[in-house]
């Protein structure tokens, strides 16, 4: 026979909202706060009781007593007074150890009473079903004890009363436990109230594309302030995207210029046919169109991958300097020279490929717009490293100034040039996206622009 092993797991539920875990916080804070007053008054009244019960055993005790006349020779004279039946009741009188009086009373009760004779003032407590407390008072003639009275009163009265007490403050805190959880959910309710609507319009808001914000209106100054941060944060939203919608339309631009240059040099060999140098001169404007386009679609792929936090790797400068300058007077012969400064030591913490596609655009723009020379220079500095690429050209307008690095935006845009203007908006994006950023310096003269990268 197949015997099955049952196995579970203890689990806790938690409430999913956020009315719900203040409402059981309350609870728990209250209920401690209860269980302490709690404990507290039960502790009080069972002092006081006990104070009670003492206070009232020595005041018998000291009423049987003025009853009782002490001898010289040893006896005792118990007088009886008009009516005794009060004092009669748990009281005994010993003239030594021999009980002069002695009430009905259970026997175990009788023992602890014949305990405390003799022995001066004192407390006995009888416990059982019939619990009690016994109190001894001696008589004396002179310093010499010739009896004792002896009286006891029942606890179960005073024990009753406290039982009944707790049961009252554990009712009356069961009560408050329940009332302080159902009001801290309603005035939490109320106070998240407006949260709730303000996600309910942020969520009809998604769905429906509008521009709408929430203002401050009337609400608490938590909300207010919450709200003119969600606004801001949307405001900022809204303007990213507004400038990505616009780079996507500029990259579609500037994607769709090289690619109608290859299919209308495609075409054009396909049409009719072409002497050797007509078909070389379409293919160098093919080749120069694809790498145009493979430019743009590597530096989006190295913003992209700068972005998800892949590895930058590291980069001597010097290097990479002399390469770029190798390239620009091999692709450009006619153009002004590029000079490269720099120290022998200075290293990038960015990709070599990173730093060239950084570069490149700069370069181009130095190159169209120089008289006589482009300068690059680079240096160590306390943040990282920092590079720089000076024409000795007209320069950035000033009412363009750091608008030049938006996509889409030229300097002059009859300039002869056919791009769409995003060179230097890839590079910037490139720059942040690799730690560091480019920036126009409009002290210099001609136009110069400074690359801050980490140090390697």
């Amino acid at each position: 026979m197949r015997r099955l092993r049952v196995t579970g797991r203890l689990r806790t539920t938690r409430p999913h909202t956020l009315r719900g875990r203040l409402a059981l916080l309350a609870l728990a804070s209250a209920a401690a706060w209860v269980a302490a007053l709690t404990i507290a008054f039960d502790i009080v009244l069972a002092g006081r009781l006990s104070s009670q019960a003492t206070d009232l055993l020595q005041t018998r005790a000291a009423a049987v007593a003025t009853t009782v006349e002490a001898r010289p020779d040893g006896g005792i004279v118990v007088h009886e007074p008009p009516d005794d039946r009060a004092l009669d009741v748990g009281t005994w009188i010993y003239r030594g150890s021999t009980a002069v009086e002695r009430p009905s009373a259970p026997a175990a009760l009788q023992r602890q009473a014949d305990r405390l004779t003799g022995r001066g003032s004192g407390y006995q407590e009888c416990g059982g079903r019939n619990a009690s407390r016994l109190y001894a008072l001696p008589v004396r003639v002179g310093n010499r004890q010739t009896g004792t009275v002896v009286v006891a009163v029942s606890l179960d009265p005073y024990r009753s009363t406290a039982r009944a007490a707790l049961a009252g403050s554990a009712v009356l805190g069961l009560l408050l436990l329940a009332g302080v959880y159902l009001l801290t959910r309603i005035i939490v309710g109320r106070a998240l109230r407006p949260v709730a609507e303000m996600s309910t319009r942020a969520a009809r808001w998604s769905e429906l594309g509008a521009a709408e914000r929430f203002g401050t209106g009337h609400r608490p100054d938590e909300l207010a302030s919450l709200a003119t941060n969600l606004d801001e944060l949307l405001d900022r939203l809204a303007a990213v995207l507004r400038h990505e919608q616009l780079q996507t339309a500029e990259l579609s631009h500037e994607l769709r210029t090289p690619l109608a240059r290859i299919v209308a040099e495609t075409d054009w060999l396909t049409a009719r046919p072409r002497d050797a140098t007509g078909q070389h001169a379409s293919h160098q404007a093919i080749a120069a169109a694809a790498g145009t386009m493979r430019q743009i679609c590597d530096t989006l792929l190295s913003e992209a991958r700068a972005r998800t936090g892949q590895p930058s790797g590291r980069c001597r400068l010097p290097a990479t300097a002399d390469h770029l300058a190798e390239q620009y007077a091999r692709q450009h012969p006619d153009a002004p020279p590029l000079s490269v400064r720099g120290g022998a030591a200075v290293t990038a913490g960015v990709s070599p490929t990173l730093v060239e596609r950084m570069l490149t655009p700069l370069l181009d723009n130095a190159r169209r717009y120089a008289a006589t020379t482009v300068t690059l220079t680079f240096a160590q500095t306390p943040a990282g490293v920092e590079l720089a690429v000076t024409d000795d050209g007209p320069g950035v307008p000033v009412e363009t100034g750091p608008a030049v690095f938006e996509p889409g935006r030229r300097a002059d845009p009859d300039d002869g040039h056919d791009g769409a203007g995003l060179g230097l908006a890839l590079a910037r994006r490139l720059a942040r996206a690799s730690g560091g950023d480019i920036e126009w310096d409009p002290a210099a003269t001609g136009a110069r622009f400074v690359v801050s990268l980490p140090a390697g």
